[in-house]
């Protein structure tokens, strides 16, 4: 692969904090944590996007009494069997469940997934957490 060089131009008080943080973090330098940045604002733009293919996780913690939350869970997940890749089922306690839901497919059809699994009453918390597939990515 080839490696290009360029410059930035940044005010010095911003560089340091940005070192900082880079060091606790771990970076060996600089260029590895700019190309992670740059990897990150490319899948946010594919995501933006709509129609590219990326993956995820849509992260569920539901309460399973709550009338039928866990039968729509399952229908909702059996009507979008070309994006949904696999599921985690974790019972938290005697009432809480944690579902882990792993997607790949248009960005546009993955957002619909989460919302309406997200928005069904029963589900407590959730979150999509969006990426990539690696495909585009250097």
């Amino acid at each position: 692969m080839r490696i290009t060089r360029f410059g930035v131009s940044v005010p010095d008080e911003l560089l340091e904090r940005f070192d900082r943080i880079i060091e606790e973090k771990g970076y060996v330098n600089r260029s590895e944590a700019i190309r992670d940045m740059m990897r990150d604002f490319i899948v946010r733009y594919e995501w933006e996007q709509g129609e590219g293919e990326v993956a995820g996780t849509i992260t569920m913690l539901y309460n399973h009494d709550e009338a039928e939350v866990v039968k729509e869970l399952l229908d909702l997940q059996h009507d979008y069997l070309n994006e949904i890749i696999s599921s985690i089922h974790v019972h938290m306690d005697e009432h809480n469940c944690l579902e882990v839901i792993i997607v790949k497919g248009k960005a546009n059809r993955i957002k619909e997934i989460a919302d309406r699994l997200l928005s069904l009453k029963g589900v407590k918390h959730g979150k999509l957490v969006m990426t990539g597939t690696g495909k585009e990515l250097v």
